[in-house]
């Protein structure tokens, strides 16, 4: 079906599949939901493929070829009708639309199957996103370029909404046409002949084709498709990403896919939509079901996710890179940097020719400061291939960590040329030119990154700290909130904010982001050192103790490996010894071990100022001095 993304995930699962584990027969469902199926599309063979039900024609097998090759507009005027004559139908061809955006196309020929009615709609979909990217790359108006769209999208669900209302598409042509309706508007309702009807209650999926016509939403018509066919992901993709925009929607599709529930693809769905929003522990957690699940417990509790006997989906995935993968991205999502850089290295290590994902590994490998390892991992990828967007985003990590930084934005700039709608690229390109001082360069890149996608959190806080290095606080404070929304549970967001609160003279408003921050697992130590200065200028000086002590804790935390820097506080006397014994001292550590020996003497706890100020000794700053007068 030219489904090529589609194809490699499903192959890629086929891989994954435990070795010693029998086949799995893949279009097999249970009774029940065979059943439930053929009651919804009222036929007995909709698991089959149109080229599985009829012969393709032959202008639909040369179409196919055509599609094969990228020559889409040539593969829709083949399945298209015929003008008076051949002459006059290829001048028709040939000649431009009225606003010059694509070629004239005549309509669908009329004893078209299934087959072919997906072929040419998508190679008319696939043919106006190239003609809208040729546009977009001529613009260079940031808001010319958000305001173009594919020029064939109306023409296709006029087209594909009579096919539908005919109940001529099958599984591949309902997801064309969910994407189109996606296009368009989303999870709006098309416009109707008739009068709507409402949708207050329960959506069914399992009635006719001729049901509410002009209440077809995009993520209805992908689940139909996905009831038919449950195993193309590119339609799990498209209805995942209706769900990310849109969460008012998700009870209803939760409902519309009960009878694909206990199929394994719904459970990587789930995976997919719980790592964009940012659920990963939900997302770890099946993922690790899917790969090492217990067979024996899933029996005894009836089956979370295992079908009829509870062995048929859970634990068969062992091997799937796909779910290596998401498991590493799961762990740096919530920056749990040595888990992710774990699994990163154990799937390059399996599939040294791999390249997805391997961004986000570099990534890792930057925040850890393994130079050496990072500086591997490129030379690797460019032998692999030099002209892949992820290649460039590696070696421009790689430069970025050596401090060349105009050579990095050449690479982070060389993978937007590649792909100009690659996310990560505009955010590290915004990064670099922070480094560069370049304000008005970072500010562009950042808003490219958010005009792509209003999700990513990371071009939000940066354009937060672009601002503030600006001055503009009340700008920062703005973007730093639409961060710290997306992605509540990082205690750098909420240190932002308090910085911002803080120089716009909310005191109290600043206080209550930096307790949150802590409260988050401020693992950096900017909240507590803050809040500690904070509660000294109020005198509070109990208040001013604690949070030092929690600085002291927190950082000592951080260098563990794998430690949770979220860790409730351990006040026992042992541990009080362990954290000022080792922690790495440096001048905020030195600041508090000062303030606390001060503090304990005042309080006559003469031997944890003792400890405090003897640990000052080996600091070579002023708190030094300080520390031996006070002992």
């Amino acid at each position: 079906r030219g489904l090529k993304f589609a194809s490699r995930w499903a192959s890629e699962q086929l891989m994954g599949l435990a070795p010693s584990h029998p086949p799995v027969e893949t279009n097999h469902f249970s009774n029940q939901q065979t059943q439930t199926l053929h009651s919804a599309e009222g036929a007995n063979n909709e698991g089959l493929l149109a080229e599985e039900r009829c012969q393709p024609k032959d202008a639909e097998l040369y179409a196919m070829s055509l599609f094969d090759i990228g020559e889409y507009s040539r593969a829709a005027h083949v399945l298209s009708s015929s003008a008076s004559s051949s002459a006059q139908n290829d001048a028709a061809a040939s000649s431009p639309s009225s606003d010059g955006s694509s070629c004239q196309i005549n309509p669908p020929l009329s004893d078209l199957t299934p087959l072919g009615i997906y072929l040419r709609a998508f190679s008319l979909y696939l043919e106006g996103e190239r003609r809208k990217e040729e546009q977009v790359t001529e613009l260079r108006d940031p808001l010319e370029r958000t305001s173009l769209n594919n020029a064939n999208l109306p023409r296709l669900e006029a087209e594909l909404r009579r096919a539908y209302g005919l109940g001529k598409l099958d599984a591949f042509g309902l997801y064309v046409y969910g994407v189109v309706l996606k296009g368009l508007r989303g999870t709006k309702r098309a416009p109707s002949r008739s009068t709507a009807r409402s949708t207050k209650g329960k959506s069914n999926i399992a009635e006719g084709p001729e049901e509410g016509m002009g209440q077809h939403a995009a993520h209805r018509i992908l689940v139909r498709s996905i009831l038919l066919y449950p195993f193309n992901w590119s339609a799990w993709l498209d209805l995942g990403e209706l769900c990310v925009d849109d969460p008012s929607i998700d009870q209803e599709v939760e409902e519309l896919l009960l009878p694909v529930t206990e199929h394994w693809m719904y459970h990587f769905f789930c995976v997919h939509v719980f790592i964009e929003n940012k659920v990963n522990e939900n997302a770890i957690a099946i993922i690790e079901k899917l790969a090492n699940g217990n067979v024996v417990e899933v029996e005894e509790d009836g089956g979370d996710m295992g079908g009829e006997n509870g062995a048929t989906s859970l634990g068969f995935f062992v091997q799937s890179a796909y779910l290596q993968s998401q498991l590493a991205m799961a762990y740096y999502d919530v920056r749990d940097y040595d888990s992710a850089h774990e699994h990163f290295l154990a799937l390059s290590e399996r599939e040294p020719y791999r390249l997805d994902h391997m961004d986000a590994f570099s990534n890792v490998l930057y925040v850890k400061d393994q130079k050496v390892a990072l500086s591997h991992l490129a030379h690797r990828s460019v032998t692999v291939d030099k002209y892949r967007p992820e290649t460039c985003i590696i070696v421009g990590n790689y430069y970025s960590s050596k401090g060349r930084h105009e050579k990095a934005v050449q690479y982070f700039q060389r993978a937007l040329k590649l792909d100009r709608t690659y996310l990560s690229a505009w955010t590290l390109l915004g990064h670099e030119y922070i480094e560069m001082k370049n304000t008005a360069a970072a500010i562009e890149a950042y808003r490219r990154a958010v005009d792509l996608s209003d999700r990513e959190y990371r071009a939000w806080y940066g354009l937060g700290q672009t601002y503030e290095i600006m001055n503009m606080l009340l700008h920062a404070l703005f973007y730093f909130r639409k961060a710290a929304a997306l992605h509540p549970h990082d205690a750098r967001m909420w240190c932002a904010i308090g910085g911002c609160l803080l120089g716009l003279d909310r005191r109290t408003d600043a206080e209550k982001s930096y307790e949150r921050a802590v409260s988050l697992g401020d693992g950096e130590g900017i909240a507590t050192r803050k809040l500690a200065e904070l509660y000294r200028e109020d005198g509070d000086e109990e208040k001013a103790a604690k949070c030092y002590l929690r600085h002291l804790e927190l950082r000592y935390q951080s260098q563990l490996p794998g430690s949770l820097s979220g860790a409730s506080a351990d006040t026992s006397p042992d541990a009080f010894e362990t954290v000022v014994t080792h922690v790495r001292v440096d001048e905020p550590e030195a600041e508090a071990l000062l303030y606390l020996a001060y503090y304990y003497r005042d309080n006559l706890e003469y031997d944890q100022a003792i400890l405090c100020a003897t640990r000052l000794e080996e600091y070579p700053g002023p708190e030094k001095e300080q520390g031996k007068g006070l002992l």
